[in-house]
């Protein structure tokens, strides 16, 4: 008997340590390297900055597509983009500060919020930075293959144009011959897809119930895209389906399975033996 207890008292099973509420990552998830990193974003920003300048020069396409949007969301009955628009429109202040909001926050978020997790959730920032290549690559055949002309430039909307009205914009004033940016490159829009990927990327990292006002992040951004006409609401919509098939494709950090620990059998006792 005494024997019995003493081998219910073995060694106890192995329990993870937990893990800190605010702290970096543990020791078993390295970082990548940094300058491959640096090289691989810079690489894979180029290649989206080159393949949307490719797509330029289908200016007729464009209109044609952008017509059969404005069409379809209002057979569907989706707000009209001039309701949202004429929300920002009661001050020539908060115009500025959306077209501002458009201009500069995109890019610095993203690469912000890369660089944190890069640092304090390395795990993540593989998966967020695979799920983002990915998403992107989706949006630059999208731009190929349907050019979209962005409702600021149709005639008759009653929209206006408010970046080039009020101020700071990004695009050339001719947009058929931007040399800069593919003005007829507004589906999906990235801006968005972008927004949403950094809120759920800082949701699923985070570890205290204010995470989930990171949505705050992409909400607004769907506000200023909108309300400055350089997006449809199908924009939006099409980056979000864009962005849920990465993220079912990619596999987030702790899903990986696991080899269970092998368990020996118990051998069934031997004719003789259990005679004794």
């Amino acid at each position: 008997m005494a024997a019995g207890i003493r081998g219910m008292r073995g060694t106890r099973p192995a329990v993870p340590e937990p893990r800190p509420a605010d702290g970096p990552p543990p020791a078993t998830t390295p970082r990548p390297p940094l300058l491959r990193e640096l090289l691989l974003v810079t690489a894979l920003f180029l290649v989206y900055k080159c393949g949307r300048l490719f797509a330029n020069g289908h200016e007729l396409r464009a209109f044609h597509n952008a017509d059969r949007i404005w069409d379809v969301e209002r057979a569907f009955h989706l707000p009209g983009e001039g309701s949202v628009q004429a929300l920002l429109m009661h001050g020539e202040p908060l115009v500025r500060a959306a077209n501002t909001y458009y201009a500069a926050v995109h890019f610095p978020a993203t690469l912000a919020f890369l660089g944190w997790l890069y640092w304090r959730r390395p795990a993540h920032y593989v998966w967020s930075r695979r799920v983002l290549a990915l998403l992107t690559a989706a949006a630059l055949a999208l731009h190929l293959l349907m050019p979209l002309a962005p409702p600021r430039l149709l005639t008759g909307t009653g929209l206006v144009d408010t970046a080039r009205v009020y101020g700071p914009s990004v695009y050339g004033a001719t947009p058929a011959t931007d040399s800069m940016a593919n003005q007829f490159a507004a589906m999906p829009s990235l801006h968005f897809g972008w927004a949403l990927m950094v809120a759920i990327g800082l949701i699923a990292a985070g570890r205290t119930r204010l995470r989930w006002l990171w949505l705050l992040h992409p909400a607004l951004t769907l506000l200023v895209i909108v309300g400055t006409a350089n997006h449809y609401w199908f924009d939006a919509l099409a980056a979000a389906a864009l962005l849920g098939v990465a993220l079912a494709v990619v596999r987030p950090p702790g899903a990986t399975p696991v080899a269970r620990a092998a368990v020996p059998r118990a051998r069934a006792p031997r004719p003789a033996e259990a005679l004794r």
